[in-house]
């Protein structure tokens, strides 16, 4: 019997005028762009969680906290690949990942094949194991009035 694993990731960045916005490894063209120490990719920050969860190591803060310049505007999908790294140390492999995006404005739809080929090749899984689906919230919430972006993710690990 394989030992399998499932973690859920959450994360959230507010948005700001002039910042650059990028979601899912994708630059995406915006008036506003994420809040953060990082490039503030926030579907790769739920996609870390989820993963770092699944083996109960925490969350992205604790392996590149944000008090850290080592971490100071790094790329993401930098961060992505060194969480996939400790996922095979510890003898797992991803089966897939599933993330949804609250987001009010820009629509994503447009990005979404680039966020999932980009993931996946971040990730070394064929695009198939990669799902990345946007939504709207209806102008509710913080992501409805445009002051935030949320991003839930799942992804299942086997041994």
């Amino acid at each position: 019997m394989k030992d399998i694993r499932i973690g859920h990731g959450y994360d959230v960045h507010a948005l700001a005028e002039g910042l650059p916005l990028v979601i899912g490894g994708v630059k995406i063209d915006h008036t506003k762009g994420c809040i953060a120490h990082s490039d503030g990719d926030v579907a790769i920050h739920a996609i870390c969680d989820a993963l770092l969860g699944a083996l109960a190591l925490g969350d992205i803060g604790k392996l590149f906290p944000d008090t850290s310049a080592e971490f100071k505007g790094i790329d993401s999908k930098i961060l992505l690949r060194r969480v996939c790294e400790v996922v095979a140390e510890k003898g797992y492999e991803i089966s897939n990942v599933d993330c949804t995006i609250a987001m009010q404005r820009p629509k994503l739809r447009p990005h979404i094949d680039t966020m999932r080929a980009t993931l996946a090749a971040v990730m070394n899984l064929d695009v198939e194991r990669v799902s990345v689906k946007a939504t709207t919230t209806e102008h509710l919430g913080f992501e409805g009035r445009e002051e935030g972006v949320s991003v839930h993710s799942v992804v299942l690990l086997y041994k």
